[in-house]
C-alpha cells in the first residue's frame, strides 16, 4: 500500500511539474538609422536629419508592438535610432557590444522577451541568423529599410524580413 501511496504521489507530481509549453517572445533586429559621413574621420557619427525621421518612423512602426526591453551598442547613430522607440515605450536603452553577438545571442535567448536590438549592417544579420541557427551574412552599408523579426516558441525561432516603405523627400 505505502508503495502504491508514492507512485501515485510520483505521478501526481510529475504531472504537475512537468514543463508546459513556454510563451513565445519576439525580437526584432534593425540597423541604426542613415549615420552622417560627411566627417570621414569621426568612427561615432550623429544620424543625418533624415536618419532622424527613419528613427521616429521607426518608434511608430512599434507604437502597437509589445516590447520588454530595447538594446542598442555603445555608439551614437544606434542609441539615437533606438531612443525614439525606447521613450515610446518607456524603457532605458540597454547597450550590448557588438563584437560579441555570440554572448548577445545567448542573453536574448535565455530572457524570453520581446526585445528590439538596434546594430549595425555588419551586425544585424548575422544576429538574426544566430537567433534562428542560420546563416546570415552582414548586408550592404546603403540598406537601412529591414527589420528583421525572429519569433521563438518551443525551441524553434522563425524569421521574417520586413522592408519598411520610409524614404527620405
Amino acid at each position: 500500500m505505502k508503495h502504491l501511496l508514492y507512485f501515485f504521489l510520483f505521478i501526481i507530481c510529475h504531472l504537475s511539474c512537468t514543463p508546459t509549453s513556454e510563451e513565445p517572445f519576439t525580437i526584432y533586429l534593425v540597423r541604426h538609422a542613415e549615420k552622417d559621413v560627411s566627417d570621414e574621420t569621426n568612427s561615432d557619427p550623429t544620424l543625418t536629419p533624415c536618419g532622424e525621421e527613419r528613427a521616429k518612423s521607426l518608434a511608430v512602426f512599434f507604437d502597437q508592438v509589445d516590447l520588454d526591453k530595447v538594446y542598442s551598442s555603445d555608439y551614437i547613430r544606434t542609441k539615437d535610432t533606438a531612443n525614439p522607440t525606447a521613450e515610446s515605450k518607456n524603457k532605458d536603452l540597454t547597450l550590448y557590444n557588438p563584437d560579441a553577438l555570440n554572448a548577445i545571442a545567448q542573453v536574448l535567448l535565455e530572457r524570453k522577451e520581446n526585445a528590439l536590438v538596434v546594430g549595425h549592417s555588419n551586425t544585424t544579420g548575422v544576429l538574426a541568423g544566430l537567433l534562428c541557427d542560420q546563416k546570415i551574412e552582414p548586408f550592404d552599408e546603403s540598406i537601412y529599410n529591414r527589420i528583421y523579426q525572429v519569433v521563438i516558441s518551443d525551441k524553434t525561432a522563425q524569421l521574417q524580413v520586413f522592408h519598411t516603405a520610409f524614404s527620405c523627400e
